[in-house]
């Protein structure tokens, strides 16, 4: 991650941060190797030296670090939160106003792990690997408003598969709105 705002990436950070973009932007097969080293500014030597794997690797650390920015914002929004939903709320209205900056949101780096990469099985558990990060971290937020560590697994699970779920509806309506309405309808069904 980047040490402040006027430090330079190193190499190894514009390699994933170009990646993940183009990632989220173009899924795996879509991004094309001399595309990424092109934007980053990035010798294909250099590609080597720190993803020995190339593409495979690349698309592991953009996972990596797009589970590390989802745990920094989970962190962020519980930091202060009095209860679980204040906290769930706090996360949704984050993330929603990031859906809004990059214009309807593409997918995630994380989740195309799971259908594009070359190798499903090492993809499919690195990206579980991922979440179950990001479980984890929601989860101790709730331990520590609480929560019974079970309940607290449960509770921050059912987070991620309806954020998970509300992100993707809301790129195929290109609407944060489905993001905010979130909380709400985590908290119990709708009534007539």
């Amino acid at each position: 991650m980047l040490g402040s705002m006027n430090d330079e990436p190193s190499t190894r950070q514009r390699l994933v941060f170009t990646a993940t973009r183009l990632f989220r932007q173009r899924g795996y097969d879509g991004t094309g190797l001399a595309e990424i080293l092109s934007e980053a500014g990035v010798p294909k030597g250099s590609l080597y030296h720190h993803f020995p794997d190339g593409k495979a690797d690349l698309a592991c650390a953009a996972a990596d670090w797009t589970a590390s920015e989802i745990v920094r914002v989970i962190d962020d929004s519980f930091r202060a939160a009095p209860d679980w939903r204040h906290g769930v709320t706090t996360f949704c209205y984050k993330m929603a106003k990031l859906f809004d900056i990059l214009n309807s949101a593409d997918a995630c780096p994380i989740f195309g792990l799971l259908f594009e990469g070359p190798d499903h099985d090492r993809f499919r558990a690195h990206a579980e690997a991922a979440f179950n990060r990001i479980i984890a971290a929601a989860a101790r937020h709730g331990e520590m408003l609480g929560m019974a560590p079970d309940t607290a697994h449960e509770a921050a699970e059912t987070f991620m598969i309806g954020f998970q779920g509300s992100w993707t509806l809301a790129r195929m309506r290109k609407n944060s709105d489905v993001l905010r309405s979130l909380p709400g309808r985590l908290s119990g069904p709708v009534t007539a």
